[in-house]
């Protein structure tokens, strides 16, 4: 007798694990909607790709900041190479700055072209004044 309510109570949670999930996700993808919308300020992009979306905005605040530490660590890096006062070791060491910070701006460009190009080949509309300039100071910049 104990072994089969045993069996039955397994038999119900195993139906009611299975069931719930899926009912659950049935009354929630509404509410999932209206939360979203909810949750949106007022300016705040709807969209994930194109000129206003998230995806886009994201990317340009990631490879402004990236790009702005690389132009400090460049200028920090020529600061230190001026004051290291002949020591070669002092010497190296700014000129490996200078040279990673430099990098580091090839690859912010590169990153912005890459972004771009993806967001264009998913189907995102861009400006062609943005695609244009940056392009066009790709390049300027390979040339």
């Amino acid at each position: 007798m104990k072994k089969s309510i045993k069996f039955i109570i397994a038999i119900v949670v195993a139906i009611a694990t299975a069931v719930i999930p899926c009912a659950g996700h049935v009354m929630a993808s509404n509410s999932i909607q209206e939360g979203a919308e909810a949750a949106r300020a007022e300016g705040m992009p709807a969209e994930l790709i194109g000129d206003g979306g998230v995806i886009n905005q994201f990317t340009n605040i990631v490879l402004y900041i990236v790009g702005f530490i690389s132009v400090v660590m460049l200028i920090w890096g020529g600061i230190r190479y001026i004051i290291s006062g002949g020591d070669s070791k002092k010497i190296t060491d700014a000129k490996n700055t200078i040279l990673y910070a430099i990098l580091g701006l090839i690859i912010v460009f590169f990153a912005y072209a890459i972004v771009n190009f993806v967001l264009n080949a998913i189907g995102a509309q861009t400006t062609p004044e943005s695609a244009e300039q940056a392009s066009l100071f790709l390049t300027q910049f390979i040339a």
